[in-house]
């Protein structure tokens, strides 16, 4: 099926990795030209690698280094993918998770750094964006957050508490941005990153597994009985993207194999 966004140009972040990198190369191989982010400059060559690996004709792929918590590294993101394209009408906004943990074991600084990562850095995104994304006939926003905004995941109070401020806010956007911007958001289960082997990792070191293949099948426990491809959870923030989800706004998609209980 074609997605109808060849031509189109679009900004993800903390794409030198995970799922950022997988929407990345969803895009591009539409036919979006793609600026992808991360802070470390060596990985994000090699994910530009990747991404044009799998690029459609004439697609190009551009660099752009920054943390996501810097506003001025917020600002050069939006600015280089204008400068580079000439327009925006994508932003997937992406980011690494915070540390896991229960709730005694987290301070303040964690709380303050959790927050700044996942919430402020798609309100600074969304803010330099938005009269780049209304431009011609109007773009997407897709937030890239977690399930555990539908279902608390023990261990992950961090997660389970501040994403659920980005569904907030991009349940805001999708109503004072309309109809030129649409804004939906992805909640992704376990996929197959370097972040759930981090998670298996700590839980392991915690005592709450006794090996990390105890852990990972644990993560894996779903009807369908298998962790997610990057690429699934790629291929469906495309299709957020283009003109054939025309009337999706102000939703948000759960990817995690049917693993979540929530019946909404």
């Amino acid at each position: 099926m074609d997605l109808e966004i060849d031509g189109n140009a679009a900004l993800v972040t903390a794409s030198s990795s995970g799922l950022g990198k997988a929407s990345a190369k969803a895009l591009a191989r539409e036919g979006a030209d793609v600026v992808i982010n991360g802070r470390d400059e060596r990985r994000l060559a090699a994910a530009r690698d990747d991404v044009e690996s799998v690029a459609a004709d004439g697609v190009d792929v551009v660099t752009q280094p920054g943390d996501l918590t810097d506003p001025d590294d917020i600002e050069r993101l939006v600015e280089t993918a204008v400068d580079e394209f000439g327009r925006l009408d994508h932003l997937v906004t992406s980011a690494g998770g915070p540390p896991s943990g229960r709730f005694v074991d987290i301070g303040d600084e964690e709380w303050y750094e959790a927050y700044d990562l996942l919430v402020m850095s798609v309100v600074r995104l969304a803010r330099a964006a938005q009269p780049h994304l209304e431009a011609d006939d109007g773009g997407t926003i897709v937030t890239i957050t977690s399930r555990s905004v539908k279902e608390a995941i023990d261990s992950l109070v961090l997660s389970n508490s501040v994403r659920m401020g980005v569904i907030g806010l991009e349940k805001t956007l999708s109503k004072e941005f309309a109809p030129e911007i649409r804004a939906n958001a992805v909640l992704p289960g376990p996929h197959e990153t370097a972040r759930i082997q981090n998670l298996v990792e700590a839980a392991v070191e915690r005592g709450e597994y006794d090996s990390y293949e105890e852990g990972l099948a644990d993560w894996a426990a779903n009807p369908l009985g298998r962790i997610g491809d990057p690429m699934e959870l790629g291929n469906t923030v495309s299709f957020l993207c283009s003109p054939k989800s025309g009337y999706i706004n102000g939703t948000a998609v759960t990817i995690d194999g049917g693993s979540t209980g929530a019946n909404l």
